[in-house]
């Protein structure tokens, strides 16, 4: 009778085991919420376009003042109708207006346009934007 008692509490405790183990094993953390992305990603979105606030057939004065940079001319060219066109604009404005008027060709010239837009801003106190892109 021992033995059956004995066998009789070996299966319970083994029961036992076996429904606790199934138990605690469905335990299963909640994966962390995936990042928030928008819907319809567009680059544009994230900055509004620059656009220039200056009259762009006003920038054919530019023309003179690149010509006389580009043959090095004796001396300082003027700096005066050119820069004081884009004087007071942000780096990003001046550079949009300067490529306007180059892509239209406004100057009347044909120009490497990255080359011409920096020696036209670097000489007026601007800078070309960090990854500016004259499109």
């Amino acid at each position: 009778m021992a033995s059956k008692a004995i066998a009789t509490i070996a299966f319970l405790v083994s029961l036992n085991l076996l429904f606790f183990t199934m138990v605690t094993s469905t335990y299963v953390p909640c994966p962390p919420p995936p990042p928030k992305t928008p819907k319809h990603p567009t680059p544009a979105a994230a900055k509004p376009a620059a656009t220039c606030p200056k009259d762009t057939l006003k920038l054919g004065v530019c023309a003179n003042l690149l010509n006389d940079l580009v043959h090095l001319v004796v001396g300082t060219p003027p700096k005066t109708p050119c820069c004081s066109l884009i004087q007071g604009l942000a780096d990003v404005e001046a550079a949009v207006c300067l490529c306007t008027a180059i892509k239209a060709k406004v100057l009347g010239i044909n120009l490497n346009v990255p080359v011409s837009l920096s020696l036209l801003l670097n000489y007026c106190g601007k800078n070309v934007p960090t990854g500016f892109q004259c499109a």
